[in-house]
């Protein structure tokens, strides 16, 4: 029977996070991971002979600065590759809108399609950074417990004042109003063309279930601009893949002596009388712990691996409601030549693409999900990642992965299945042939990753990457609960550190490091 302080639940980016703090303050820290290797939604795999992929995120948004200072990032090798064009949105005329780190040369792209858009841009950048600072601070911290707010709970929250004095009560007034808002209402206040509305619009939806004229898409909106620097669309790649930030936690992590076991799937956390004392293996080895951290997602955690007769009924309704709803696929193609887009240059393809001519076309996309079909022309977001990591694809050949919205996990009067996958890669196909001419004379194989098989490969209910929806009534103190948004459980030496806690998803490591700071204050 070993022993150790505490055990990390799962090898993802705020497990990783979470560990190397914990390990920091000399705790001896045992990560454990199911799969063969670290990094669950930044892996980074061979997909085909010769052809890498980035598993799920080619990109990542933001990185929490206290993240990268506390853990001292740089010095453990991870290089980041910040393009001067983030995003190109296609545009079937070839007159695509290319967003620059600049604003400036972003006002000139839009420019070819309004000229009253173009005069809008940077103030409209200016104005969606400011309030992303409000974001900033709240991310920063624990959410109080309601209803049980003291003094104490109280000037924990002051930090929340320095956004105020900077912008001013106009500031927190916007704030306040463009969360809960619908991407019509927020785009009907700036801009008139159809392509520029469409593109702003997918950042309202990226990753989640609802469509654009959904109430607090606004929110999600801003969560993807948090630390962008009022630059639109903000995107880093990491050199060398994804996989590379997971890579560059673990070496922290093994630095501060924490140790990490891969292949290795926990089959319980073990409870008894309300506390947990440990975990067991699913080779029956039995670990026990003073405290454990689960980086899984609620219904993972307390519904497989506790157990609901350790649940008390309350709680074990409060997870059971969570909606999770996962509607994202994500398809690699091998390439047998590097696609040509008209009207964008080779030096540019190094960025990522977005199919969303319009905020009906993303909507129209949503509808099918609703219904439980997945979409005849979805909502498409890929990159190229093989330009900027060459190991990716043999000499000469290319890898375009591919984000596929909307692709619901519960389906209506049919089940995942090849035949469906296969259907799923054939409406994605032609939609790309709208704008590389060709494509699928180019493709020399694929892989098509549906929920179901997020689901299965990263544990994933119901193939969400959040850990459960991004939406208001999911956020701040009632994530992923009431009862457990304080990144502990109500079962005693339990925690959560994963995108289901405040503040939500993405590999920002936000998460873990809150986490790891509650557990310190113990």
């Amino acid at each position: 029977m070993n022993q150790f302080d505490i055990i990390v639940v799962g090898g993802g980016v705020n497990s990783l996070v979470t560990a190397s703090i914990l390990g920091q303050s000399e705790k001896k820290v045992l990560l454990l991971e199911a799969q063969n290797q670290i990094g669950g939604l930044a892996s980074t795999t061979e997909f085909a002979p010769g052809y890498k992929c980035n598993l799920v995120n080619d990109v990542v948004k933001w990185i929490d600065p206290r993240v990268l200072k506390k853990l001292d990032i740089e010095s453990h090798g991870m290089e980041l590759f910040s393009p001067d064009v983030v995003r190109i949105a296609l545009d079937t005329d070839d007159q695509h809108i290319l967003f620059h780190r600049n604003a400036d040369q972003t006002t000139a792209s839009i420019s070819t399609h309004s000229e009253k858009d173009a005069k809008a841009w940077k103030e409209f950048t200016i104005y969606i950074g400011n309030l992303t600072h409000f974001l900033e601070k709240l991310y920063e911290l624990t959410p109080p417990k309601l209803p049980d707010i003291g003094l104490k709970e109280a000037l924990s929250m002051r930090t929340m004042l320095t956004p105020v004095r900077k912008h001013g009560i106009r500031g927190l007034v916007d704030f306040l109003r463009v969360v809960p808002m619908m991407m019509p209402e927020l785009m009907n206040e700036w801009f008139e063309s159809e392509l520029l509305r469409g593109a702003i619009s997918a950042a309202g939806i990226h990753h989640i279930t609802l469509g654009p004229f959904a109430t607090a898409t606004g929110y999600n909106l801003l969560h993807q601009h948090v630390y962008s620097d009022s630059v639109f669309h903000n995107a880093h790649f990491i050199k060398g893949g994804t996989g590379n930030l997971a890579e560059t936690l673990l070496k922290s992590a093994k630095s501060n002596g924490v140790e990490i076991r891969t292949s290795s799937t926990v089959q319980s956390i073990d409870v008894a009388n309300g506390i947990c004392n440990g975990v067991t293996l699913e080779d029956g080895e039995r670990i026990t712990t003073t405290k454990v951290i689960s980086g899984l997602d609620p219904t993972h955690t307390f519904i497989k691996l506790v157990g609901p007769a350790e649940l008390n009924p309350s709680f074990f309704t409060q997870v059971r409601n969570i909606k999770y709803r996962g509607s994202v696929s994500r398809i690699h193609f091998a390439l047998n030549s590097l696609p040509e887009i008209k009207g964008v240059s080779q030096d540019q393809m190094g960025t990522v693409f977005s199919v969303s001519p319009s905020i009906k076309y993303i909507e129209r996309a949503a509808d099918a999900a609703k219904y439980g079909c997945i979409a005849d022309d979805p909502y498409v977001e890929f990159t190229i990642p093989s330009i900027i990591n060459s190991n990716f694809a043999p000499k000469g050949k290319h890898v375009l992965s591919a984000t596929v919205q909307y692709t619901p996990y519960h389906l209506r009067n049919q089940t995942w299945s090849e035949e469906l996958k296969v259907r799923l890669k054939n409406n994605v196909v032609h939609v790309l042939e709208n704008y590389i001419p060709g494509f699928s004379t180019q493709i020399k194989s694929s892989a098509v990753f549906s929920p179901m098989d997020l689901e299965d490969k990263f544990g994933l209910t119901e193939g969400n990457l959040n850990h459960g929806e991004m939406t208001l009534n999911q956020f701040f103190f009632m994530r992923p609960t009431i009862s457990s948004a304080q990144y502990k459980s109500p079962i005693e030496n339990l925690y959560l550190c994963g995108p289901s806690t405040h503040p939500g998803g993405g590999l920002h490591g936000a998460n873990g490091f809150n986490a790891a700071r509650e557990i310190l204050k113990l």
